[in-house]
């Protein structure tokens, strides 16, 4: 699972650990790999799934170009450690990461706008595209897209929800009847149970017409636009604070990502908001369920959960820029790699020909996609920083019972003071 650590931009530490792929010893963070003192050394830094994965294509690349290639993994705080070395001018060539990086890595001048050709974008789904877009410049090789559903147990519930108040309604009626201990598994809080949980809760702050940053003309997110703290988002949490622990108690502070899904694991809830990331865990748990998009209020907005993009990209201070470049419009943009690097941890590919492929697989892949139909890209600029404490905040005084216009009052002067430093 990833997405809630998002709430964590800007403290990030700088805690390394690096281990080199088939290599004898890592290289130390900040210093060269050995190799590199010789012939050219194309260096990719990846995590562990990935980098397994991509070495065999990194090597055969380094053949086919008569160099070297030394894949690493950065085990955690991948992009506070990539920006560390670059700028001591020791980072690597190719970095795999999140989309979300990159308005804050675009600003200090760390990667480079990546060389695809129309065709090659049109491959892509329309999501994964407009995810790595920035400024008009494409910054990123999109791979694996992830968003959140609404993940069903069928025995227990076996209609879908046409909106968020019948699955409340669905649920209420099923713990009357014992049948259930809790009306839904939603994340609320981070998993130290201490803040709210934006990245959960946006879907429906979304349904009810609110908005977090308005859209430039040229499709980017706009921080002189904040819809925290307008009407809107005042009318989106009174609907949340009424399915709160002072409300119809669906909605409660103590419930995290690990806990509810542990909840819907075990029987315990019919109904969980969750990613990707918990399809191995239901399956091993055996429970019969069905994926579907997370369900907005009645007669509301659809509800947009936030899309995550995986991607490649190629690093500003690298010093074999050409290779870089070479390496992740040629191999890296492959439909093989995309199929390979699904088989070892199955993500929604973002390319077309891979989605095909892995939908051919995996029936659940479909059910993903049509969830993010409705979803928008996480926003990749560097202002997104701003909301997540003081939304974080606000989310739990809402599901609390606090009185909700202060409460988003208060939010929405927090985030407006950020953003004006």
């Amino acid at each position: 699972m990833r997405r809630p650590a998002h709430a964590l931009a800007g403290a990030l530490a700088l805690g390394l650990a690096l281990t080199a792929c088939g290599a004898a010893a890592a290289p130390t963070p900040g210093q060269p790999s050995p190799a590199a003192a010789g012939d050219a050394t194309l260096l990719i830094w990846a995590d562990q799934m990935r980098s397994e994965t991509l070495k065999p294509f990194a090597e055969a690349f380094a053949k086919e170009n008569g160099i070297k290639a030394e894949v690493v993994v950065v085990a955690q705080n991948q992009q506070q450690t990539f920006t560390t070395a670059s700028q001591a001018g020791k980072g690597p060539d190719v970095l795999v990461g999140a989309h979300d990086w990159i308005g804050n890595l675009v600003q200090n001048g760390l990667i480079d706008p990546i060389q695809m050709t129309e065709d090659q974008l049109a491959g892509y789904v329309d999501v994964a595209r407009k995810a790595v877009t920035y400024n008009g410049q494409v910054y990123g090789v999109p791979y694996a897209v992830e968003n959140l559903a609404l993940f069903r147990n069928t025995e227990l519930a076996p209609e879908a929800p046409g909106s968020f108040d019948e699955l409340v309604e669905t649920g209420k009626k099923l713990k009357a009847a014992g049948k259930v201990e809790e009306i839904v598994g939603y994340p609320v809080s981070q998993q130290d149970g201490q803040s709210g949980d934006t990245y959960h809760l946006y879907p429906l702050y979304t349904s009810a017409g609110a908005h977090l940053f308005g859209t430039t003309p040229g499709g980017d997110p706009d921080p002189s636009d904040l819809g925290v703290g307008d009407k809107k988002s005042v009318e989106a949490f009174e609907r949340i604070a009424k399915l709160g622990e002072k409300g119809a108690g669906a909605l409660k502070r103590s419930f995290t990502s690990d806990n509810s899904a542990a909840a819907f694991n075990e029987g315990r809830t019919a109904f969980m908001v969750a990613g990707p990331w918990r399809l191995a865990d239901a399956r091993k748990a055996g429970v019969k369920y069905d994926i579907t998009p997370v369900p907005g209020f009645k007669g509301a907005e659809p509800a947009q959960p936030f899309v995550g993009v995986q991607s490649f990209f190629v690093a500003s201070k690298g010093g074999n820029k050409a290779l870089a470049q070479e390496f992740v419009t040629g191999t890296l943009a492959s439909a093989e790699v995309s199929r390979a690097l699904f088989d070892a941890e199955p993500r929604m590919p973002a390319l077309e020909e891979a989605l095909t492929y892995a939908a051919g697989k995996d029936p659940d892949v479909a059910k993903f996609r049509a969830a993010a139909e409705n979803g928008t890209p996480l926003p990749a600029i560097p202002q997104m920083v701003a909301i997540w404490v003081p939304f974080n905040t606000l989310i739990h005084a809402a599901v609390k019972g606090e009185p909700v216009p202060p409460a988003v009052e208060a939010a929405g002067k927090a985030i407006a003071e950020q953003l004006k430093q």
